[in-house]
C-alpha cells in the first residue's frame, strides 16, 4: 500500500524526507513554500539535490506538493487571477526541480460570479499553465472540494468540464478527498454510497483519473459543506468507512495520503497506524 502524510517542511526542505521516513511512509506530501504568502525565494540547488538523494535512499515515491492557498485560478479578480497562473507556473518548475511527480491544487473560487464562468477561467488558466511547463513532466491533480461558498469542485461534473475543456490532458488528473466528498453530500461512510460516487466518477471522468486519494475523516455532517479534517475513524466517516475506502478494488493501486490533524506529537503515528490495521493485502 502507498501510504504517506502531509509532512512538514520546516528547516531545509530535505528534512521533510526523513520525517516521512521515520514515520515509515513510502509516499508523502508537502509544501514547498510558505501556503499563506506569496514567493519570496526558490529552493536552492544544493538542498533539491539532497531531497531527491533522500527519497530515493529511503524508496518514497510518488511524491505530492500542495500548492500555496492564496492561488485561485478561477478567480475574477484580473490582478489575482494572473498572479495565481505566475505563481502556479513558479511551483511546477520548483516541483520540477525537486523531482516531484504531481501538483495538487484546489480548483479555485469563482467569487459569486458563475460556476461556468470560474470553470472558463480555470481551463484558460490550467491551458497556459501546461503550455508554460511543457519542458517538465509534472502532474496536476484536481482536488476535490467540500463546496463552501463559491468554491468549484464540489461535484465531479466540473471535473468533467475542466478535463473536457484541457488541451495537454495527459498530465491532469485528480486527488479524491474523503472528507470533502462526504461534507459535499457523497455518503462514503457505506458501501452503497461510495460505489454510488465512484461510479460517477467513472463515468464522468473515468476511474483511472484518480491518481491520489486524501484520506481524511471528518467530524462535519454529511452535506455540511464544512471543511473538517479529523483523525482516522474518530469522525463520521468511521472506521468501517474508511476500511471500505481503503480496500476498494478501484482505489487500490492509489497513493493514500492523510491530513490529519496533528495536535499530538504522536497522531500521525496512531493515524497510519489505524490505516495499516483497516488494510486487507
Amino acid at each position: 500500500m502507498l501510504l504517506g502524510v502531509h509532512v512538514s517542511a520546516e528547516g531545509k526542505i530535505y528534512e521533510s524526507v526523513e520525517r516521512a521516513h521515520k514515520l515509515g511512509c513510502n509516499t508523502m506530501q508537502i509544501f514547498s513554500r510558505n501556503p499563506q504568502q506569496w514567493r519570496k525565494d526558490f529552493l536552492n540547488s544544493a538542498d533539491c539535490q539532497e531531497f531527491i538523494r533522500l527519497r530515493k535512499n529511503f524508496d518514497i515515491d510518488p511524491l505530492f506538493i500542495h500548492v500555496s492557498y492564496l492561488i485561485n485560478l478561477a478567480s475574477p479578480n484580473k490582478r489575482l487571477y494572473e498572479g495565481s497562473i505566475e505563481a502556479y507556473i513558479e511551483d511546477i518548475l520548483e516541483a520540477h526541480m525537486l523531482d516531484a511527480d504531481y501538483i495538487v491544487t484546489h480548483m479555485g473560487s469563482h467569487k459569486e460570479t458563475s460556476e461556468e464562468a470560474g470553470i472558463e477561467r480555470l481551463i484558460d488558466a490550467l491551458n497556459r499553465i501546461l503550455d508554460k511547463t511543457k519542458a517538465t513532466k509534472v502532474g496536476i491533480l484536481l482536488e476535490n472540494t467540500a463546496g463552501s461558498g463559491s468554491w468549484l469542485g464540489y461535484k465531479f461534473e466540473h471535473q468533467k468540464k475542466i478535463l473536457g475543456g484541457i488541451k495537454n490532458k495527459e498530465r491532469v488528473g485528480l486527488c479524491l478527498d474523503t472528507a470533502h466528498a462526504y461534507v459535499a453530500g457523497y455518503d462514503v461512510a457505506k458501501k452503497s454510497g461510495l460505489e454510488a460516487m465512484l461510479n460517477e466518477i467513472d463515468s464522468l471522468v473515468g476511474l483511472k483519473q484518480i491518481k491520489l486519494v486524501h484520506l481524511n475523516d471528518t467530524k462535519a455532517k454529511l452535506g455540511s459543506h464544512h471543511d473538517i479534517h479529523f483523525h482516522i475513524g474518530k469522525g463520521n466517516i468511521g472506521l468501517s468507512g474508511m476500511k471500505l475506502i481503503v480496500n476498494n478494488p478501484s482505489l487500490k493501486d492509489c497513493a493514500f495520503i492523510l491530513e490529519t490533524p496533528k495536535d499530538t506529537l504522536t497522531a500521525d503515528k496512531k493515524n497510519l497506524a489505524a490505516v495499516r490495521k483497516l488494510r486487507k493485502d
